[in-house]
């Protein structure tokens, strides 16, 4: 707000509504990844079955692999990974592809409106307004690390915008 602090120009954008993304999508002439394009990207061109974009382990050497929560609950003191809230964009380096960020950091918002997978007989009613958010954050959620995995998804409302949800943006190759 106008009133915080100067966002940092290496660090991800966030308070963003999925709303807010597809209109800089849409200026930018370029539009958000599908949710398939994203777990494509961070399954390095579908070629990696690991657990993350970076491997099977979240802690390598003693050093985080992502800016990630650490700890079980909401309480948890942060900074192992060396941020207590977002880190630069790269920071982590990148995968086989490239593409920094595939876990942690920030929820990135895709395409699809969220709904269970075809098999699934979960009982959930499909809302237009709940679209897919990839890729977990550096704030706490229930689904611990495998928030981070590259196959873990999450729902929101199209409106919300919190200071953990940012966005990249896909083109069409041409």
């Amino acid at each position: 707000g106008p009133d915080g602090e100067t966002a940092q120009d290496d660090h991800p954008v966030t308070q963003v509504s999925w709303n807010d993304a597809q209109a800089y999508c849409q200026w930018a002439k370029k539009r958000l990844p599908t949710e398939a394009e994203w777990e494509y990207a961070a399954r390095n061109g579908g070629k990696s079955n690991t657990l993350f974009s970076w491997g099977n382990e979240l802690i390598v050497d003693g050093k985080f692999k992502a800016n990630v929560w650490q700890g079980s609950d909401i309480n948890a003191t942060q900074g192992e990974d060396g941020f207590k809230f977002t880190s630069p964009v790269g920071y982590f380096g990148v995968n086989q592809l490239g593409v920094a960020v595939m876990g942690g950091n920030v929820w990135n918002w895709c395409e699809d409106t969220f709904a269970m997978y075809p098999g699934n007989n979960a009982n959930y009613t499909v809302d237009p307004n709940s679209k897919v958010m990839r890729g977990g954050s550096f704030f706490f959620d229930p689904a611990l690390d495998k928030s981070f995995t590259v196959n873990f998804r999450a729902p929101n409302t199209t409106e919300t915008s919190l200071f953990n949800i940012g966005f990249r943006c896909a083109a069409n190759s041409n």
